[in-house]
C-alpha cells in the first residue's frame, strides 16, 4: 500500500533537525542535566505578572485564542509607537521566518545569509526551494558589507542578518544597520532578527521607520521575557508586507494562555530591567570561569557567552562532550572557525557552580 507522496523537493532534503534538544540528550544519557545552559533560554523566568495572567487564562483554554491577536498586537504597537497594521504576531521568530520565506521565496530564488548564522532560517529556505548564498563572518561579527555585495551580485530576494548575533553574541551599532538600508539592492528585503535586542547595549537597536518597505524586524518573548515555552514572536514592518502574512499564517497558532502571558510580560518593563541586570552579572561570572581555565570569553550583547577554547573544532567538540557527560548542557557554533568555541547560556549561581566544576575536568579530558 503506497504511503504519502512527498514532493520531489522535500523527498530530496536530509532528515535532520537544526538542534538536538536537551530533552533528547537527557533521554540518551538516562539522566537529567544539572545545568540547562545551552539553548539561550532565560533561567530567570517570566514576570510574575505574566505567570498570574497565564494562570488566570488557564480555565479558558477550552476556547481558541483570538485569531487576530488583537490585544497583544495593539500593546506591541503602542510599545513601539506605531500601529497594529505594522505588527504581525506568530509562533516565535522561527514561525514568522517560515511564513516570510513561504511568502517571498520560490524555487531557485536566492537568499543571502552568513555562514554559520542561525540555521533554522536556512531550513525554511531549503524547504521552499530557495538557494542559500552564504557569506563568511568578518572575525566574530557578521559582515554587513559582504552581505550587501552578495545580495547585489545574486539578485537575492532576502538578506538575513541577526543583530545581536547568534551564535557569537556579537553586535553592530544600530547606526551600522541603518546605513545598510541605503545600500540594499532594489528588490532585496532585509530580514533583521533582533531576538536579543532587549539585552544589548544602548544604541544597538536601529532607528527604522516602521513604514520602510525595505526591512522587516523580528522580535521575541523567548529571551529577555523568559517565555520560550510559549512560542510568541512578532515582526514589525510596512503594512502591505504585514497584511500579506494573513494569506499564509496559522490564524489559530497562538493559544489564549500564550497571548495572555505575552501581553502581561510586555507590560512589566521593570521585570525586563531586572533580567538585564541578572544577565550582565552572569556574563561577567561566566567570563571569570573561562579565564580561570585559560580560556577567552568573547564580548556578548546577548544572554549567552561564547567561549573560545583556543584550539580547533575537534577540540571544542570534545570539551562540549565532556561537559554534557557531566550533566552540563551547552552548545557550540557549527562552522569553522567559530566551532573553536562553546556557547554557554547565562544562569544563576547553581548553573555557574555546575559549569565551574565540570569545565576543568572536561578540558583535561579533551587535552588528554
Amino acid at each position: 500500500m503506497p504511503g504519502a507522496r512527498l514532493t520531489d523537493l522535500v523527498a530530496g532534503l536530509p532528515a535532520t533537525v537544526p538542534f538536538v534538544g536537551p530533552e533528547t540528550q537527557e533521554r540518551r544519557r538516562g539522566a537529567p542535566f544539572a545545568a540547562r545552559i545551552g539553548a539561550n533560554e532565560s533561567v530567570f523566568g517570566p514576570s510574575p505578572a505574566a505567570v498570574a495572567a497565564m494562570q488566570a487564562a488557564a480555565p479558558e483554554a477550552w476556547m481558541y485564542g483570538d485569531p487576530e491577536v488583537h490585544d497583544l498586537r495593539a500593546a506591541i504597537a503602542a510599545h513601539h509607537a506605531t500601529t497594529p497594521a505594522h505588527i504581525v504576531v506568530g509562533e516565535g521568530i522561527d514561525g514568522l521566518l517560515g511564513y516570510l520565506v513561504r511568502m517571498t521565496v520560490a524555487e531557485g530564488d536566492r537568499v543571502v545569509t552568513s555562514e554559520g548564522a542561525y540555521p533554522t532560517f536556512n531550513f525554511h529556505v531549503a524547504g521552499f526551494g530557495g538557494v542559500l548564498e552564504r557569506v563568511p563572518y568578518a572575525g566574530d561579527h557578521e559582515d554587513p558589507d559582504a552581505l550587501i555585495a552578495r545580495a547585489a551580485a545574486t539578485g537575492a530576494k532576502l538578506l538575513y542578518l541577526a543583530n545581536p548575533d547568534n551564535p557569537m553574541g556579537s553586535h553592530h551599532p544600530g547606526a551600522r544597520i541603518e546605513a545598510m538600508l541605503g545600500r540594499l539592492p532594489e528588490g532585496t528585503l532585509l530580514v533583521l532578527d533582533e531576538a536579543y535586542i532587549d539585552l544589548a547595549p544602548e544604541g544597538t537597536a536601529a532607528r527604522i521607520d516602521p513604514d520602510d518597505p525595505r526591512v522587516i524586524r523580528m522580535r521575541t518573548f523567548s529571551k529577555a521575557h523568559g517565555l520560550a515555552g510559549l512560542r510568541v514572536g512578532y515582526a514589525i514592518g510596512a503594512p502591505a508586507l504585514i497584511a500579506a502574512f494573513d494569506r499564509v499564517r496559522n490564524h489559530f497558532g497562538l493559544g489564549r494562555i500564550a497571548q495572555a502571558g505575552a501581553l502581561a510580560a510586555l507590560g512589566d518593563q521593570g521585570w525586563i530591567a531586572s533580567v538585564r541586570a541578572e544577565v550582565a552579572a552572569s556574563r561577567a561570572r561566566l567570563g571569570a570561569i573561562a579565564a580561570a581555565q585559560g580560556l577567552v570569553a568573547l564580548p556578548s550583547a546577548t544572554n549567552f557567552v561564547t567561549i573560545d577554547c583556543g584550539r580547533d573544532g575537534a577540540f571544542a567538540r570534545r570539551v562540549l562532550g565532556g561537559l554534557v557527560s557531566r550533566g552540563v548542557f551547552v552548545r557550540m557554533p557549527f562552522v569553522a572557525p567559530h566551532d573553536r568555541c562553546i556557547r554557554v547560556s547565562c544562569g544563576r549561581e547553581a548553573e555557574h557552580a555546575a559549569f565551574a566544576a565540570a569545565l576543568p575536568e572536561a578540558l583535561a579530558e579533551a587535552r588528554g
